[in-house]
C-alpha cells in the first residue's frame, strides 16, 4: 500500500465496515508505525481490496482485510489472507492472531480455512454495537501458509 492508495483504502473501508478507519489513520500506519505491513489487491488497474498486519517480534497481528463489495464472492479475501499469511512469514512470525465478530460467519469460515482457530472472547470489543469478539490464532510454516486448501 502506498499513500496515494489511501482514498480507495478509505472508500472500501467505509463500505465494509461500521467503524472505519479514517485517512489519517491510514496515513500513520504507513508512515510512523513501523510495526505496520499492508498490501493491496488491484484488478484492471483498480484498487479492489486491501489487508494490513502488524508485526511484534514473532507474531503478526491482522488489522484489517476488506474487498470492495463489487469484488466480494470471487476468492480474493482469501488471496489477501494468504497474502498476509505469507508476509508474516517471511518478516519472521511464527504464528499470526486476528480478532472478528462472533457474527460473522462467513469470515469465521475463511479464517479457520485458512488454519485459524478460536482461542476466546474480547467481550464488547466492538465500538459501535458492543459485540464481542472472538480472538483467532494460527502458526505460521511455510508448508501451511495456504491453510487446509492447498
Amino acid at each position: 500500500m502506498r499513500l496515494d492508495d489511501i482514498p480507495c483504502v478509505c472508500e472500501i473501508e467505509n463500505e465494509a465496515f461500521t467503524t472505519p478507519w479514517s485517512a489519517e489513520a491510514f496515513r500513520n500506519e504507513l508512515t510512523q508505525n513501523h510495526y505496520a505491513h499492508y498490501v493491496v489487491l488491484e484488478h484492471e488497474g483498480r484498487l479492489a481490496g486491501y489487508g494490513g498486519l502488524w508485526l511484534i517480534v514473532d507474531e503478526a497481528h491482522i488489522t484489517n482485510v476488506a474487498v470492495k463489495a463489487e469484488f466480494r464472492g470471487r476468492g480474493w479475501g482469501e488471496k489477501l489472507m494468504i497474502r498476509l499469511k505469507e508476509t508474516a512469514l517471511f518478516l519472521g512470525a511464527k504464528r499470526m492472531t486476528l480478532e472478528v465478530r462472533v457474527s460473522n460467519l462467513r469470515a469465521k469460515r475463511l479464517y479457520e480455512k485458512l488454519g485459524f482457530y478460536g482461542v476466546g472472547i474480547r467481550k464488547e470489543y466492538y465500538t459501535d454495537n458492543r459485540e464481542d469478539a472472538l480472538i483467532m490464532w494460527t502458526h505460521l510454516s511455510s508448508d501451511s501458509d495456504r491453510g487446509d486448501s492447498a
